[in-house]
This record gives C-alpha cells, sequence and structure tokens, in this order.
C-alpha cells in the first residue's frame, strides 16, 4: 500500500468513493430492476421490508467499517492478502466460493443486458450480452483509474435517475403509496430476510478492497465504513417505497422496474432508467471482475516485479466473462436469484463475515490497546 497515494487522495476518494464502489458491487441487475428486491422484501409486506433493509444496511456499514481498518491495517489492496490474514491457510475457501459468486452474478447480469437490448431497440439477446462483455472489458483492461472513473460518473447518473424515478412514480401514482403502509405489518421472516440479503451482498466490501488505498488514517475507514451502507441502500429503499404501490401482486414479476415504467406513461423516461439499468449492471461486472484482476496483478508484481501489463487485464476480463457470463442464455433471472445467491450468502456469513467480526475485531482491538504487540501473523502472504 502507497502512503504516496494516501496522501495525494481527495476527500471524495477518501470517504464517498469507498461507498461509490461498494454500491456498484451491490446494485447488479437484481437491485436495480427491483428483482432482488421483490425477492427479499416485498415477502415481509411493506413495512417489514422496509425493516429488512434498514437491517441489512446496519449489517453492510459495520462489516464495511471493519473489513476497510483491517485491510489498512494489514495493508491488504486485494482479497487474497485479506483473507490471508483473516484466515490463514483456510484462505483458499474463500476463492473456492468467489469463482461461483462471479459466474452466478454475471450470468444474472447477462440475463438482464440481453432484456435490455431487446427491449430498447429490438436486438436479439446475444447483442445486448456482448455489449455488457465489451464494456467490462474495456473499463477493467486500464486499471484501477478507469474502474473508479466508472464508479464515480455512474453513481451520478444513477442517484440522479433514481431521484427522477422517485418524483415521477409520486406524480403517477403516489396515492396507491401511502394506503399499502396504512397497516403496521411485519410478515413473520423479516429480520432472516434482512440478514440473507445483506450476508451475499457484503462480499462487495472485499471486492472494493483497492480503494482502501487512498485513505489516510483508521478515521478515514470507519467514516467511509459507515458511509458505505447509507449509499448502497437508500436507492433501493426508494424504489422499494415505489414498488409498495402495487403490493403483493408486483412480487411476482420479473422486472419490476418494467413494470411499474409501464404504470408511469412515459416513454422517454423509460429509455433513460432502462440506459440506468445497464449502467449498474456494467459497473457492478467490472467491479466484481477488477477485483480478479488485482489479485492476480498482486501475484504478478511479486513474481516479476513489475506491473501486471494491460493485455494480461484484458485477456484475464475476457476469460472470466467467455466462462461465465453466457450462463444467462441457459437460466433466467428469477432462477438464478433465487436459487442461486441464498448459497452463496451462507457462505459468505460462514467464510467472511463472521470470522472478521470475531476474530478480525479482536484482533483490531487488541492491536489498538496493545501498540507494541505483534503484527498479525497468519501465514506467508503469497
Amino acid at each position: 500500500m502507497s502512503d504516496h497515494d494516501a496522501l495525494r487522495s481527495t476527500w471524495f476518494q477518501r470517504f464517498i468513493l469507498p461507498g461509490f464502489a461498494f454500491k456498484a458491487v451491490v446494485i447488479g441487475g437484481g437491485y436495480s430492476t427491483g428483482r432482488e428486491l421483490a425477492e427479499f422484501f416485498i415477502p415481509s409486506a411493506p413495512w417489514g421490508g422496509l425493516a429488512g433493509m434498514i437491517l441489512a444496511m446496519l449489517i453492510w456499514s459495520a462489516v464495511c467499517m471493519t473489513t476497510f481498518l483491517f485491510a489498512r491495517t494489514t495493508r491488504s489492496l486485494d482479497y487474497r492478502q485479506f483473507f490471508q490474514h483473516l484466515l490463514g491457510p483456510f484462505a483458499i475457501l474463500f476463492e473456492l466460493s468467489y469463482f461461483p459468486y462471479i459466474v452466478i452474478v454475471l450470468a444474472v447480469f447477462g440475463a438482464a443486458s440481453a432484456g435490455l437490448g431487446t427491449v430498447l431497440f429490438g436486438w436479439p439477446p446475444l447483442a445486448g450480452t456482448l455489449c455488457l462483455v465489451a464494456g467490462i472489458v474495456l473499463f477493467t483492461t486500464f486499471g484501477n483509474a478507469s474502474v473508479e472513473r466508472l464508479f464515480k460518473w455512474v453513481s451520478i447518473f444513477l442517484y440522479g435517475t433514481y431521484f427522477a424515478f422517485l418524483v415521477l412514480a409520486a406524480i403517477s401514482f403516489g396515492s396507491r403509496i401511502a394506503p399499502s403502509f396504512a397497516t403496521p405489518t411485519f410478515a413473520d421472516g423479516w429480520a432472516f430476510r434482512g440478514v440473507t440479503y445483506a450476508g451475499y451482498n457484503i462480499i462487495g466490501a472485499v471486492v472494493v478492497l483497492p480503494v482502501v488505498r487512498h485513505m489516510r488514517s483508521d478515521s478515514d475507514a470507519i467514516k467511509a465504513g459507515l458511509l458505505a451502507g447509507p449509499l448502497a441502500m437508500l436507492p433501493a429503499m426508494a424504489f422499494f417505497i415505489c414498488m409498495c404501490a402495487f403490493y403483493p401482486q408486483i412480487g411476482d414479476s420479473a422486472l419490476p422496474s418494467q413494470f411499474m415504467l409501464q404504470e408511469m406513461h412515459r416513454p422517454a423516461f423509460a429509455v433513460v432508467f432502462q440506459l440506468m439499468i445497464f449502467a449498474a449492471l456494467l459497473e457492478s461486472g467490472t467491479g466484481s471482475v477488477h477485483a480478479v484482476n488485482e489479485r492476480i496483478a498482486f501475484a504478478y508484481h511479486r513474481i516479476r516485479s513489475k506491473p501486471l501489463p494491460n493485455t494480461a487485464r484484458l485477456g484475464g476480463a475476457a476469460i472470466i466473462l467467455v466462462t461465465s457470463i453466457f450462463l444467462a442464455q441457459r437460466f433466467g433471472i428469477i432462477t438464478l436469484i433465487a436459487r442461486g445467491y441464498r448459497g452463496l450468502s451462507y457462505a459468505m456469513l460462514l467464510i467472511y463475515v463472521i470470522p472478521l467480526m470475531t476474530y478480525g475485531v479482536w484482533w483490531l482491538w487488541r492491536r489498538k490497546s496493545h501498540p507494541g504487540s505483534a503484527p498479525l501473523v497468519r501465514s506467508e502472504v503469497r
């Protein structure tokens, strides 16, 4: 980790960029289309769904804060280094879980982008998927600076679009929202759904570890981590409130966003919203693939003592995408989200969240209380 990078960093890079990056990995195809929200929170009823989302947001903030602190202290800027310090010889368990995570997530993104190409331009499904692949390869080829610029500008576009969506929803069918919240009903399992949703998305905190290089102090890590949860969840909460105008039937919609856009009867904004979804898919896919490239880049630098060439980054991204994203041609988005993500959620809780929030917190506390104590040594970081 370069101290020079931290000294040159701006307040945006230190405090806001980590939350934007985390949101970029979290939002993906299910969040941005509303499908994940329908899957996890609509069954809990409007108030129960909001409670579950708040719980997930608090978990995200707590885990992001601890992750950034642990990464900064151990000087870990990719998931390989991070888990070598946290799990030692068992670090391989994360990589064994991360590969199926990428396969499922990129397959979901492929399914969503294929549908967007068809809806917007009448393209065959493969064309939308190929556009997403090309975009991810382009941004990951040029490393951290390119990826961080993508996170910044897509985030601005995304927050603006969600704000416009909220305003137009209030104008178009706002009278239907309040009645759905009239009864403070909390369906059984709202907390479990909130924890489950937080669990499989929390992997984003590890995926975005390259942004930790901008942090100058532990205070920066704490503030950035606490902000990450709200920055990632507030657009989803606004979208969920709009969805509740059509509770409970919207829970069966494959693309709740498309359902509500049709109810607005504003075709021009519908195009803007669909483009925002594609941009969200692009930044999420880019974040996931970039994490693998950074893991490879660290190993390459240790062996060759020079940076990973851009051609190697391009090749790595292409291989990952070719071997995973075209699963979307075989499985639908609802099946992928409902079946694949839950297992990954449990794996992340066992491999990442529980060790971090127990051993990791204890080690950070011990180091703070005993500054002269021995450094963390779990196994040699390779």
